[in-house]
């Protein structure tokens, strides 16, 4: 009996490692076509607001906000960055790009947000007041973006059907060795998986990254404060945005995460609320990304199934550095591709806990995970006195 459950063993471990591969290869295809694309057209030029909401101060932070001044738009451009307080770390570098930026509209409002849970939305939705333009770009403030940005969002925008636009990201990890390591997980494992279920169709994301949408759209579907309570807000919105009978484009575009995680367990908390987020939006399919881990799971066939098991470890290696070398190709900035084997075993660990994870962490807050995506807070925010600059 021993020697039948080992050999059983050693039969499972085999085929999920070949199933891990035969993935790798599903997403070098995926990535080729997909990427393969044409951009849409630019046809016009709307005033388009763009919505950061802002939350403590971040490496390079005034930096990352400033690229999204530096486009080649030929329409207005509005910025509203927006805190949940006065006294939030955030202000004074949001108050620093005013002063260095006059020739550009930029409005800053200093809380404080609507009530709920989910702070991010809470800031946007009192952010509004400010917003001067039917056509909004909302994204999150550790993202950085090329020049043609926007009219590349604005193209896709206005496509028939679309009504919202979404984009992909690759990572850059500017606080040392732990967000490298997570810069390398999002490029080589996170954004190629979204790749394939674009492809396949068996995903629909719509990412903090970017949400672009027309105002009237937003009313539609409630606005940023029916949103409060949702721990998935950005896979919300474009849920609604969908129900209301448009579409989400993905332009074959890759914008830049900063990330700003600068330990170990700032990372693991980081990527854990994202996984969990995920098993709570998939559901059964979360478990069948088991597969999509092949590089660990070929190395539990190396253990457990040898010689087989070392065939698969070495071409499966392969194969993940060629993505990499795809993706490095494809990527507006370097990726440190010697911590791939380091970033696959640390996002396998994260997947194993968001098994079992009930609760998770945004930024020091703790939130509680509800049914059906709703989150609570574990501890209450304090409002302070409303203040706006502009």
């Amino acid at each position: 009996m021993p020697m039948d459950l080992a050999q059983l063993a050693a039969q499972l471990a085999i085929a999920l490692a070949g199933a891990g591969l035969a993935y790798q290869v599903l997403a070098l295809v995926a990535l080729r076509a997909f990427f393969a694309r044409p951009l849409a057209g630019e046809r016009s030029a709307p005033p388009l607001s763009i919505l950061k909401p802002l939350y403590g101060d971040e490496p390079r932070l005034g930096e990352n906000l400033a690229s999204f001044l530096a486009q080649d738009y030929t329409g207005p451009v509005q910025m509203v960055c927006g805190t949940n307080s006065r006294s939030d770390a955030a202000v004074p570098v949001a108050q620093a790009l005013i002063a260095t930026h006059p020739q550009h509209d930029i409005a800053l409002h200093r809380g404080p947000r609507l009530p709920g849970a989910n702070g991010k939305m809470g800031n946007l939705a009192a952010m509004m007041q400010m917003v001067q333009h039917d056509t909004l770009v909302l994204s999150d403030s550790d993202m950085v973006v090329g020049p043609d940005y926007l009219s590349r969002i604005s193209a896709a925008l206005d496509q028939p059907g679309v009504g919202a636009v979404s984009c992909l990201y690759v990572g850059r990890g500017d606080a040392g060795f732990w967000s490298k390591l997570g810069a390398v997980i999002i490029s080589l494992h996170t954004m190629p998986n979204m790749v394939v279920g674009l492809s396949t169709g068996m995903a629909q994301p719509c990412m903090g990254s970017t949400i672009a949408l027309r105002r009237d759209v937003l009313d539609e579907i409630g606005g940023f404060a029916s949103f409060t309570d949702v721990l998935a807000d950005d896979h919300a919105i474009g849920a609604a945005v969908r129900e209301s009978g448009l579409r989400v484009d993905v332009p074959p575009m890759l914008l830049v995460h900063a990330g700003a995680e600068g330990s170990a367990k700032a990372l693991w908390r980081q990527h854990l609320r994202w996984a969990v987020t995920v098993r709570d939006l998939a559901g059964a399919g979360h478990y069948g990304s088991l597969i999509t881990h092949a590089l660990p799971l070929s190395l539990l066939a190396a253990l457990v199934a040898p010689p087989a098991g070392g065939a698969l470890l070495l071409a499966t290696l392969a194969f993940r550095l060629v993505l990499g070398w795809r993706v490095a190709r494809l990527s507006p900035v370097r990726l440190p591709l010697w911590l791939l084997p380091a970033a696959d075993l640390f996002a396998f660990a994260v997947f194993c806990g968001s098994l079992i994870a009930r609760n998770v962490d945004w930024r020091g807050e703790a939130l509680t995970i509800q049914p059906h995506g709703r989150i609570a807070s574990t501890e209450a925010r304090q409002a302070t006195p409303v203040a706006r600059d502009e």
